[in-house]
């Protein structure tokens, strides 16, 4: 059976991002989503009018790898080299707000649940639509590229 482990992740997010934004109504980005950094490592805004559902096919991903994982491990995983100008650059963590958020939407959707006190798993529901969505790439790459069938 197909599994994330078994596909390229760019090409998964990319293809649940756009499964997503046309299936799900319950994941939409708020009206402060266009104008917010994701984090205090960030000098600006993202570019992409689509990185919420980018942003969230990678948690939804990222909830199927690392099993119950909570909003300060997150912010963690999308932190980044914060510059401090004539200051040594150091880690900044991601902003919470935009994952917590996006946490509460994908549980709204039945994709994530709850793991008592220890965050968040991805539900069946989004286990199976994970799965699906790799299969599917699985065949196209082995179609494409019928050498690498084997790995």
């Amino acid at each position: 059976m197909t599994t994330v482990h078994d596909v390229p992740a760019d090409i998964l997010i990319q293809r649940l991002s756009d499964y997503i934004k046309g299936n799900i109504e319950e994941v939409t980005p708020p009206v402060w989503a266009a104008y917010v950094k994701t984090g205090s490592h960030v000098e600006r805004a993202p570019y992409d009018p689509d990185w919420w559902y980018v942003r969230t096919a990678s948690m939804l991903r990222k909830l199927y790898l690392s099993g119950p994982i909570g909003v300060s491990r997150l912010r963690k995983k999308y932190g980044g080299r914060k510059r401090g100008g004539a200051k040594p650059a150091h880690f900044g963590k991601a902003g919470g707000n935009i994952l917590r958020s996006i946490l509460q939407q994908l549980e709204t959707a039945g994709l994530a649940s709850k793991a008592d006190n220890r965050g968040r798993v991805v539900s069946p529901k989004g286990m199976s639509l994970l799965d699906a969505l790799s299969a599917q790439i699985k065949r196209e790459l082995n179609r494409e590229k019928p050498e690498l069938r084997e790995y």
